[in-house]
């Protein structure tokens, strides 16, 4: 069996205190044989933990073996000078890339969003003044399911054009847990003559009810099936074996079907996805089947580019 070569990339959340900062390492030293694209660094709501971000970054860069980073910027609580700057830190502490993001209301997810007067308007100009000012690559997001704020599917891929248009490299998706809500997204995005390569965001299930919160704050539909399942797994106490089975099938699913990039979102946490991963037989270091063809090393290496 040829295992065709994937990109991967994996989410951090910046860490609080010394435990925090030593679970990050413990996330990053797991998966990094996975050879990832990049380490992406979330930014906290209204940029509340922009400077954590920095630091996070820094340290991954300093203490890690220098393992590739990535840092997010959004327009919420910045002037555009500040979230510039930030974005030159970046950089400077050895970034390649940047995920731009709007950023949420006050309220979170659904609310108003209401711009700095001195700040960018939305992420098209973020994504424009990134382009323009640094020599980042730029990761923004997609919706498999719609955003809270979403105003409907043509005015969503009209949004995600302007973003494509104003230099954006690739598109990383928000979770989720049906993939044919991912191929008709993706189906969608395509019909809107938007090009770029389109990533699946991943969300191993650690936790069914901390996930089913989250998910209803995003707009990310848990399907009935699955409730019922970890409902039933709970009981007899093989919650991760099926988390794993869940997450490993979901990806190995969409890599039938020509998937050939994963973004996870870890949490801090690594077991999940490295589970996965290994389930896949993407880690180097436990290779499952052969080698890849000629044409499988090309695509992947256009996906980490």
């Amino acid at each position: 069996m040829t295992v065709s070569p994937i990109a991967l990339s994996f989410e951090l959340f910046p860490a609080k205190g010394d435990m925090g900062k030593a679970a990050i390492r413990r996330c990053v030293r797991a998966l990094s044989p996975m050879r990832p694209r990049f380490f992406s660094v979330t930014y906290g709501a209204n940029g509340s933990d922009r400077e954590r971000t920095l630091g996070a970054i820094r340290d991954l860069r300093a203490g890690e073996a220098g393992v590739p980073v990535a840092g997010h910027l959004t327009c919420a609580g910045a002037s555009r000078g500040v979230t510039m700057g930030m974005a030159r830190d970046y950089e400077v502490a050895g970034a390649t890339w940047a995920v731009a993001l709007r950023g949420d209301g006050e309220d979170g997810a659904g609310g108003a969003f209401a711009p700095e007067a001195d700040g960018f308007a939305d992420a098209p100009e973020l994504v424009a003044a990134l382009r323009g000012g640094t020599g980042l690559r730029i990761a923004v997001a997609g919706y498999p399911e719609p955003h809270p704020d979403s105003r409907g599917e043509v005015a969503d891929m009209a949004h995600l054009r302007r973003k494509v248009e104003a230099g954006a490299d690739a598109i990383l998706t928000q979770f989720f847990f049906e993939n044919d809500d991912f191929f008709r997204y993706v189906e969608a995005v395509r019909k809107a003559g938007i090009d770029v390569p389109v990533v699946p965001g991943i969300m191993p299930i650690r936790d069914f009810d901390k996930v089913a919160r989250f998910a209803q704050r995003c707009g990310a539909r848990i399907p009935a099936r699955l409730a019922e399942r970890f409902a039933l797994a709970k009981e007899r106490g093989a919650t991760k074996e099926l988390a794993l089975a869940v997450c490993a099938g979901q990806c190995d699913d969409l890599r039938e079907a020509g998937v050939r990039a994963f973004h996870f979102y870890t949490m801090n946490d690594p077991a999940l996805t490295l589970g996965t991963c290994q389930a896949l037989g993407l880690d180097p270091s436990r290779p499952v089947g052969g080698g890849e063809s000629a044409e499988d090393a090309a695509v992947a290496e256009a996906i980490r580019a």
